[in-house]
């Protein structure tokens, strides 16, 4: 019969096959081990819990866990980014005209803040969904879907 290598009482069968010490908290204590986990999100209604095994490990490195939103809608695809040139001089007028000049038109004024761009573009690199993004910053999904759009379309995401 085998024997609790703490405490030296005696084992119930089904137990050690699997562990070598009894349930007194004592033994309990000085041999029980935690379980190292690793949380793998499967969808937004529930997450898949694995033994952080060396399997497990090598399965991570190679991406079999990656992100499946990814590439959907608002996820940025990567880019390479060019050295942005600067525009050449215009010459000065020969001499001033009598006409009056026409005021440049400033650019239309957006109508979100640009810490709540950083972060909408941030959450969008994470994965986040634009309603998730629009619920965390207080924003319609509309607005927060015309964030990621415009930089997109500008070449920053």
């Amino acid at each position: 019969m085998a024997q609790c290598i703490t405490c030296g009482s005696e084992l119930h069968p089904d137990r050690a096959g699997k562990y070598n010490y009894c349930m007194a908290p004592d033994c309990q204590r000085k041999n029980l081990k935690g379980l190292d986990m690793v949380a793998i999100g499967v969808n937004k209604a529930a997450e898949q819990y694995l033994l952080l095994d060396q399997q497990v490990k090598d399965d991570l490195a190679t991406g079999r866990f990656a992100d499946q939103r990814r590439g959907s809608f608002g996820t940025s695809l990567p880019s390479e980014r060019t050295p942005q040139t600067p525009a050449p001089a215009r010459p000065a007028p020969a001499k001033p005209t009598a006409a009056k000049p026409t005021p440049a038109r400033p650019a239309p004024r957006k109508p979100w803040t640009r810490s709540q761009e950083k972060l909408a573009l941030l959450y969008n690199e994470q994965g986040k969904r634009p309603d998730e993004i629009a619920q965390k910053l207080g924003l319609s999904t509309y607005l927060v879907t015309q964030i990621i759009l415009s930089s997109r379309n500008r070449g920053k995401v």
